[in-house]
């Protein structure tokens, strides 16, 4: 940004000013970080689609502001990866986290051009649709849930086209795979980062093509783990000699299953007792599950029948053998508090809203609006005195190169 007409967006000492020093603190150059700041301020005071030419229109930037959020956006080359590592580690300094989680967004796109736009049918609806798939990152605290990394799920084409992958600008390490591959490389990232939390990780594995995969790149990493999976999912049982299963039978024998109870509260106030059941012994997984030291690891299988008979029952696979039932599924509480981070994401920080093409484009937005959607929920916090910007002399029109 030069100083031809560009503004300092927040005064120094003010909340959005602090926050964006810290969270942005890896990008090099000074212009870079002014318009993540502004890029930042107009996420959470513009109302309605997020993309530049409306972000432009926050009352603290000129008109002309476009071509300079623009290109921070599009064509600024920052890397992502270190501003998403710090946005977990202050989530985790500044919250009380207790469990990792994942969940997939779908971004309904029109063209062919954006990348990782392929067709795809809606487990909804059951209708075909043209999108983008993507993969979120969220820390499950006691204050909420928070979106720290994403992943955008190439597949098709985008694996092999090399005109249509150079023209979107996919890093050559960027392969197609499927979405689970990148649920086990999140886990390999927060092992190697010792400043995040080492909570359980608490997934839906029931629409995931391969459950099996994930749970056992899961088992080989050592991690904690509590994930709802298909009856139908494959375990072995015995430990000498063991025998296939699937979850699903093992909670069909009675004899082997041993009940529990859990107290819930209704929306009206009054209690209501949930009616759980655990595998009386112990299972393993199918493919490699070695942990570190060279031991298989032992998992229990939880179901949750449904009371009145009307829907099927739910299954988990878990590690936490020595904890209670209860406390156990009490964790898959951050599953619901994910989808409500996503559906006030998507209503409110715009992660639909990319309108660029590339690869580095669409990771750049999604890491702003992760960064917004932090800001406003965690370090804004209601109580707070309402932030007003104080504006210094013109200095922000330019361009973040």
């Amino acid at each position: 940004m030069s100083s031809s007409g560009t503004r300092t967006i927040v005064s120094d000492g003010t909340r959005t000013q602090l926050f964006a020093e810290d969270i942005f603190g890896s990008l090099q150059r000074s212009e870079q970080r002014r318009w993540a700041r502004a890029y930042l301020w107009a996420l959470t005071h513009v109302s309605g689609k997020k993309t530049p030419r409306q972000l432009a229109r926050a009352e603290s930037l000129p008109s002309s502001a476009v071509n300079g959020l623009n290109q921070f956006i599009n064509g600024s080359p920052w890397d992502w990866r270190p501003v998403r590592s710090r946005l977990a580690q202050w989530v985790s300094a500044n919250a009380a986290p207790y469990a990792w989680t994942v969940t997939e967004l779908i971004i309904p796109k029109n063209g062919e051009h954006s990348v990782g736009v392929h067709h795809r049918v809606d487990a909804t609806t059951g209708r075909t649709v043209n999108c983008q798939r993507a993969v979120g990152l969220f820390l499950a605290t006691g204050t909420g849930c928070f979106p720290v990394d994403w992943s955008l799920v190439l597949s098709g084409p985008w694996g092999w086209d090399v005109e249509r992958r150079l023209r979107a600008r996919v890093p050559k390490a960027e392969q197609a795979r499927p979405a689970g591959a990148h649920v086990v490389d999140y886990a390999a990232s927060v092992l190697a980062q010792p400043q995040l939390p080492r909570v359980p990780w608490v997934l839906d594995l029931t629409r995931c093509e391969d459950a099996s995969g994930v749970l056992a790149g899961l088992a080989r990493q050592g991690v904690d783990m509590v994930c709802e999976v298909d009856p139908d999912q494959v375990v072995l049982i015995g430990r000498h000699t063991p025998t296939v299963s699937t979850v699903g039978a093992l909670m069909e024998m009675r004899h082997a299953r041993k009940p529990h109870a859990m107290m819930r509260q209704t929306q009206g106030g009054h209690t209501k007792v949930v009616p759980l059941h655990s595998y009386t012994g112990i299972v393993r997984l199918p493919q490699l599950d070695i942990d570190g030291e060279g031991n298989s690891r032992t998992y229990r299988v939880l179901e949750r029948p449904d009371p009145d008979g009307r829907q099927p029952a739910r299954y988990w696979i878990t590690s936490l053998v020595d904890r209670d039932v209860e406390e156990v599924l009490a964790l898959v509480r951050g599953r619901a508090a994910t989808l409500a981070a996503v559906t006030t994401m998507r209503e409110r920080f715009g992660v639909l809203d990319f309108e660029g093409r590339s690869f580095p484009g669409w990771h750049h937005h999604m890491t702003m609006a992760s960064a917004a959607y932090i800001y406003q929920h965690l370090h804004a916090a209601p109580h707070s005195v309402p932030l007003t910007p104080t504006l210094s002399q013109p200095e922000l029109i330019g361009t973040a190169g």
